[in-house]
């Protein structure tokens, strides 16, 4: 998930930087060898938010400065304090995500003003359009804003649809143990559906990779009980060996001791000695059984890991088909909106005709934690925004 978000971003915040009042998501998990499992840290695993400082704070990994780097450092530095804090051998796996980006900022002629949800590929106009659209000035632009609050919401809406499509092509190729993933034919035209495999092809590498780890894990746990009963059973043979012997020696002398030839200690030695080599026998049978139960266990518990992950897939899959589903018939909404309002707006009629936006919308967004501080850049409809952007809209009474 994180790779998807990440790379939706624009080219220059490919490696997102965290801020204050972004929320990761933590978690922790150590393999045990002996087990053959994973365990979680449930102490550290939850929700976090970088404090206004660029500061997080975690349970015993301590105080750490979140503030510019990236969840990779984050999750490296916090596995590192983990491991130093509690002296392990090996170094625990730490897993940053983002779970929500810092939110951007809408100002100006907007219909309403104020902080709004960042999502990758939030542009300047997708931004106005969550704010409602440009500032009701006079009644003869309503069909223009209309329009132009139709229109961002539909871009949204085809972004959606088309990430959907990709994650639906994943799944179902997930479900098939397809090697790579086909283009939809719905995104044959999309400039960008390559980009869009590419993201599910990696989230369903990683998914693959994972699954693997578990089940090779397995593995090893059952030639560690196969292992085991062979050794097992070459020790039930010399067992038994020593108690034929000691059985033929008792039945030599078993006869004597009748007649007073043998003392009768030397008969219950070998009786004694006897019944314990019956008593060692049992005991590793029993041992033997419980090797062969666990590799039972082991087995069903790999059919498990297959089961369950063909039954996500499964449910994935259906309720990606109702987002898509339903998201057709928001397109379709919109799409009406559009058509409603180059209906009854000569203005949005001729916006429509010729690219002329009516009342001219200038842009600029002020952007801050960098180098040089903050500051102030020109932007268009189609400036990418980044976590943190304050976007300032100035309607001009000027018309082309």
């Amino acid at each position: 998930m994180l790779a998807m978000l990440l790379t939706a971003l624009p080219a220059g915040a490919a490696e997102y930087k965290l801020g204050p009042m972004d929320k990761l998501s933590i978690r922790v998990v150590e393999w045990q060898t002996a087990e053959g499992t994973f365990r979680e840290w449930p102490t550290i695993t939850g929700d976090y938010t970088v404090g206004p400082s660029g500061s997080l704070s975690l349970p015993f990994a301590g105080e750490l400065q979140a503030g510019g780097k990236t969840t990779s450092e984050i999750a490296s530095e916090i596995a590192k304090n983990l491991q130093q804090k509690f002296g392990l051998r090996d170094l625990p796996e730490a897993s940053v995500e983002v779970a929500e980006f810092r939110p951007i900022f809408v100002s100006g002629d907007v219909q309403t003003p104020g902080k709004y949800p960042y999502d990758p590929g939030l542009t300047v106009l997708k931004a106005v359009s969550l704010a409602g659209g440009m500032r009701r000035a006079e009644t003869g632009q309503r069909f223009e804003r209309d329009f132009l609050n139709a229109r961002g919401n539909y871009d949204v809406l085809v972004a959606e649809r088309n990430r959907l499509l990709a994650k639906r092509a994943r799944l179902e190729a997930e479900l098939a143990n397809a090697q790579t993933i086909k283009i939809p034919k719905e995104l044959t035209d999309v400039p960008d559906a390559q980009k869009l495999i590419d993201d599910e092809a990696a989230i369903m590498l990683s998914r693959k990779e994972s699954l693997t780890l578990q089940l090779h894990a397995l593995d090893e746990l059952k030639t560690l009980y196969q292992n085991e009963i062979v050794s097992l059973e070459k020790k039930m043979v010399v067992q038994n060996r020593q108690k034929d012997l000691m059985s033929k020696e008792l039945a030599s002398i078993g006869g004597l001791a009748d007649r007073g030839l043998v003392v009768n200690s030397r008969v219950i030695t070998l009786e004694t000695s006897v019944a314990d080599m019956q008593s060692k026998l049992l005991d590793l049978d029993t041992l033997s059984l419980r090797a062969k139960q666990e590799i039972n266990k082991a087995a069903r518990n790999a059919t498990d890991l297959e089961n369950d992950r063909k039954a996500d897939l499964a449910n994935q899959t259906q309720a990606t088909q109702a987002a898509i589903d339903e998201n057709a018939l928001k397109l379709g909404m919109y799409k009406n909106l559009m058509t409603e309002a180059l209906v009854n707006a000569p203005d949005a009629g001729a916006l429509a005709a010729s690219g002329s936006e009516g009342p001219v919308l200038e842009y600029s967004i002020v952007r801050g934690g960098g180098d040089d501080g903050t500051k102030e850049i020109s932007a268009d409809e189609n400036t990418p925004l980044l976590p943190g952007d304050l976007v300032k809209v100035v309607i001009s009474n000027a018309r082309s």
